[in-house]
């Protein structure tokens, strides 16, 4: 009977799963994670890895580094994935509990410069990718994130690895051993979240499955079988639950159930308390302050996530429900310039927090549905209680960004790091992206246009 990587690896590299709507979804996701890779280049996490790199005597080889330079190709995914997931903004991707496309897409854009592949071979790589993290995700289940693994840093690892090593041209046993390799590199924990470990947990995915990819490509080689076998990634972590390694015969992932890209540059726990909010604030017309009091009911793992109701920098504020809704209850959008130690520190919206509480749901609750809502309880200084809940955040299939959505974000993210020429230089760039002509193409505009 053939291993379940052996079954991953024929499910994620068949070409019928490859439809010209599984590729515009991938295009948009590449064009997003871009736009948040550029963004994230400064950020303390991604200067503190380069800085590494300089001092490891890493620096210089064949790929390209966000913000400029070059290094080795798991250096580089190193670099370009911890920029990716810096500030929080990347997408999100349910069935693997992971955010995907941060660990994809540099490690991909690092193994296609060493390779000089073209725009639709890295597009039909990130969808082999996509669908093998989907796969070993569902596998351990929601147990293993909400038990404490970063499923960004150990299903992405693994995943990412079928991907890359799908771009290098390795057969099915080549695409097994890279996974199997990506198996023994998994690691990650979210007792780093509002840390600059987390961005870095990204990173390291992406290095780890670049360099899986290359070694499987020089013949070094796991178990087939390291999933489902005793002392395997299916028993060591899902939480001593029973793994379900059911592989579909549906569309692509994709298609099925999508990704979420953001349109609130912090945790993806607080996005369906935002959007109440938000809904709220459009049906009501209220303004902050009203508001007597705001309490949300959340998932565990979402609760357990945002762990910072005080925070003291805006990392940490990434990570707490109390700013980012009182952020939602005094604007329209939140964006990149709201997570600023300026901006954390703000007094209108540090009064607003102390009206803000969390619980997690009852057990019973959250077992009962794969994906149950969230509620909110929004009482009013004139007595009016409002009631809400989500199932669904802003950005997913059930409500998807417009084009103008994704544009508007694209520019917030990539127009201060493109030089003098601002928003025509941004313009430039999303034409690049949207085209995908070739990885190089995209792989130029990480360094910023001369001043």
């Amino acid at each position: 009977m053939p291993a379940i990587l052996d079954k991953i690896a024929a499910r994620a590299s068949d070409a019928a799963l490859i439809t010209i709507a599984a590729r515009q979804a991938a295009q948009d996701a590449i064009a997003d994670t871009f736009a948040c890779m550029i963004a994230g280049q400064t950020d303390e996490a991604s200067r503190a890895v380069r800085a590494g790199l300089l001092r490891g005597g890493m620096d210089g080889g064949p790929c390209t580094l966000v913000g400029g330079g070059r290094a080795s190709a798991p250096a580089a995914a190193m670099l370009n994935g911890t920029a990716a997931h810096a500030l929080d903004y990347d997408d999100n991707f349910s069935p693997a509990l992971s955010h995907a496309s941060a660990v994809l897409v540099p490690a991909l854009l690092a193994a296609g410069e060493l390779r000089g592949t073209s725009g639709k071979d890295l597009v039909h790589a990130y969808l082999v990718g996509l669908e093998a993290q989907a796969l070993i995700g569902q596998g351990v289940g929601r147990h293993h994130y909400t038990i404490g693994w970063h499923a960004t840093s150990t299903v992405g690892a693994i995943g990412t690895a079928a991907g890359v090593g799908w771009l290098l041209g390795l057969d099915h046993d080549g695409l097994v051993r890279a996974m199997s390799l990506g198996v023994s590199m998994a690691a990650g924990v979210k007792g780093q979240f509002g840390t600059p470990a987390k961005p870095f947990h990204a990173g390291m995915a992406a290095r780890n499955a670049v360099d899986a990819a290359l070694l499987a490509a020089e013949g070094l080689s796991g178990r087939h079988d390291i999933l489902e076998a005793p002392q395997g990634f299916g028993e060591l972590f899902s939480a001593g639950k029973s793994p379900g390694w059911n592989i579909p015969h549906t569309a692509h992932i994709i298609e099925t159930e999508g990704l979420a890209p953001k349109l609130h540059p912090c945790c993806g726990s607080t996005h369906y308390a935002i959007d109440m909010v938000m809904d709220l604030r459009r049906e009501h017309a209220f303004v902050a302050e009203d508001v007597a009091s705001v309490h949300l009911v959340v998932g565990l793992a979402n609760y357990r996530n945002l762990a910072y109701p005080d925070p003291q920098d805006e990392m940490e504020a990434r990570f707490s429900m109390q700013y980012c809704v009182a952020r939602a209850l005094t604007q329209d959008a939140l964006r990149l310039a709201d997570f600023t130690p300026q901006a954390t520190a703000d007094p209108h919206i540090r009064a607003l927090m102390p009206r803000i509480t969390m619980e997690p749901l009852a057990p019973e609750e959250e077992s009962a549905a794969p994906r149950p809502s969230h509620r909110i309880r929004l009482v009013l200084t004139s007595g009016q209680v409002l009631e809400a809940r989500r199932g669904h955040a802003r950005g997913t299939l059930a409500e998807p960004f417009t084009r103008a959505e994704r544009r508007e974000k694209f520019f917030d993210c990539v127009t201060p790091h493109l030089g003098q020429g601002g928003t025509a230089n941004a313009w430039e760039a999303l034409n690049a992206v949207e085209d995908l002509a070739a990885p190089a193409s995209l792989l130029t505009l990480k360094q910023p246009a001369p001043a």
